[in-house]
């Protein structure tokens, strides 16, 4: 399995932040070819340091990093991309890890 984690930084608006987000980006990304799950942070995220300015993570589940990187080539893929820089579009405001996975 292979994960894209995105980890978003408190918005200036989070009421709009998260109406775009959960009402058009989320649906939008639910179309991705090769989608397995999609999952989103819910309440505050802390960290070891205690409270941080982390406003949500979410985590795509796909079969292996082909399938992301096909997934997001796709016309669905590129929507989604350009969705992200509409809602979030400084790049210092995110994070976004892509790895495969492993049980151990």
């Amino acid at each position: 399995m292979a994960r894209m984690i995105t980890i978003f930084r408190r918005p200036t608006d989070i009421a709009a932040f998260d109406t775009h987000y959960f009402e058009i980006h989320v649906p939008l990304a639910k179309t991705l070819p090769g989608l397995r799950k999609y999952e989103v942070s819910q309440g505050p995220i802390a960290t070891r340091a205690g409270a941080s300015d982390f406003h949500l993570v979410s985590t795509l589940h796909f079969d292996d990093l082909t399938a992301i990187k096909q997934a997001f080539a796709s016309p669905q893929g590129q929507a989604c991309g350009a969705d992200r820089r509409a809602f979030a579009p400084d790049e210092a405001q995110s994070l976004l890890l892509l790895f495969d996975t492993r049980e151990v």
